[in-house]
């Protein structure tokens, strides 16, 4: 299918691409951090690596964002297909063979918010989170990449 070129379906995969970008920088420098309450407990005498966590969490939420909210729906609306609820929504790019687990994007939403509101509350848990949103981020670029190669192949470069 090919049809006129989108702008805000242009932008939004710039703005992913970006934002991709962005959080695989960060992973790479948070990757062999071993990951346990006392790690997290001392981020307070690490302003450096504290600050590099924050951008984690927030990379990883944005990202996560931008795909699930905006783009996926974007890219359905340039393709003539039905908007759906969210879960609607994830479950059509499951079935494309863009997105490779509905319940693992619900997991990942989830730990979006768990990165923000833990740290202070739960050193423990906040580690754990963190390190499986570590986990979790190829599965969010890998997404983003099919969801560009996607769109440039039914509709054209962008």
């Amino acid at each position: 299918m090919s049809g006129p070129r989108d702008p805000r379906l242009a932008h939004l995969l710039e703005v992913a691409a970006l934002e991709a970008a962005h959080l695989q920088d960060t992973l790479e420098r948070l990757a062999s951090a071993p990951l346990d309450a006392a790690w997290v407990r001392a981020l307070d005498r690490d302003p450096i690596l504290a600050e590099r966590v924050d951008a984690f969490g927030a990379r990883f939420g944005r990202l996560q964002d931008t795909l699930g909210h905006r783009l996926i729906p974007a890219l359905l609306r340039a393709l003539q297909e039905p908007l759906g609820s969210a879960l609607d929504n994830l479950d059509r790019m499951e079935r494309l063979g863009l997105l490779d687990s509905v319940d693992t994007w619900v997991e990942a939403r989830n730990l979006r918010n768990r990165l923000v509101h833990e740290y202070v509350r739960d050193p423990a848990a906040f580690a754990a989170a963190l390190d499986r949103a570590r986990a979790l981020t190829p599965m969010l670029l890998e997404t983003h990449h099919r969801l560009h190669r996607y769109a440039r192949d039914r509709l054209g470069p962008f």
